[in-house]
């Protein structure tokens, strides 16, 4: 027998089947229920939707042992509260380029709706949350689609990227180390990041704290490189004494 959530998925399906994506409030509207109601629906176990940055989307296919959907749900609370912190460093008509991973859509989405700004990223979560800024310029550096991750790996980083110096480049990363650096899971992500690191003039490592501590097998770079890293908590006293030694900002 089909249960009243298998009942609001298919209404989903049905919906996103008209659009590429719909924003929670949207689908809350759309079924009669609450917001939790359907956070509880697409967290209880996998399936053809997932939500994004606050965007219900389909889900995309693939064998990685990192995949995007995995990660939306992981303490967000955590990640938004990171996420504010660092949009507080945006001014108005800067340039910023944003990362892919599930902690940057918050980035945006916590940039006041009235600054004017341009957003450059690679990714499809990040793009849907740029467009929804009524003041926002929006660059996507296109590519082959990696669904896993949800990004568009150029093909050429001359073609577009070549062309841009942001003014702040806001990183994700899943794993902060004072020796090996930050690191991330998909050697895809690599080329665009490190693009990032050599044409941004200052560097933003946002990540949640239960990234602190952790090595995974892409490296993005040392920690020297970046100008602050950002978190929603205070990190462990090895990394302060680096951050201190290094100049490096940090908030929490």
């Amino acid at each position: 027998m089909e249960t009243r959530r298998d009942e609001r998925l298919a209404q989903l399906i049905n919906a996103l089947k008209r659009s590429d994506k719909l924003h929670l409030k949207e689908a809350a509207s759309l079924l009669g229920v609450s917001e939790m109601t359907i956070r509880r629906d697409l967290n209880s176990e996998s399936g053809p939707v997932v939500l994004l940055g606050g965007y219900i989307v389909l889900e995309p296919r693939s064998a990685s042992h990192y995949l995007l959907s995995d990660q939306k749900t992981r303490l967000v609370e955590e990640k938004r509260k990171a996420a504010r912190l660092a949009a507080s460093l945006v001014q108005p008509h800067q340039t910023l380029f944003f990362d892919c991973g599930t902690t940057t859509p918050w980035i945006i989405e916590a940039i006041d709706n009235d600054l004017p700004f341009t957003g450059v990223c690679y990714s499809l979560n990040t793009f849907l949350a740029l467009q929804e800024k009524p003041e926002c310029r929006v660059i996507l550096c296109g590519g082959e689609f990696h669904a896993s991750n949800a990004i568009f790996k150029p093909l050429n980083l001359h073609d577009t990227l070549s062309n841009l110096c942001p003014d702040i480049a806001f990183y994700s990363a899943a794993g902060v180390h004072v020796r090996q650096g930050a690191t991330c899971f998909n050697l895809d992500e690599l080329p665009v990041k490190q693009w990032a690191m050599n044409m941004a003039q200052y560097h933003v490592l946002v990540v949640d704290h239960s990234k602190m501590g952790k090595v995974r097998p892409a490296r993005m770079g040392e920690l020297m490189r970046f100008n602050a890293i950002v978190s929603d908590c205070r990190p462990d006293e090895e990394l302060v004494t680096y951050a201190k030694a290094q100049q490096i900002k940090l908030m929490y």
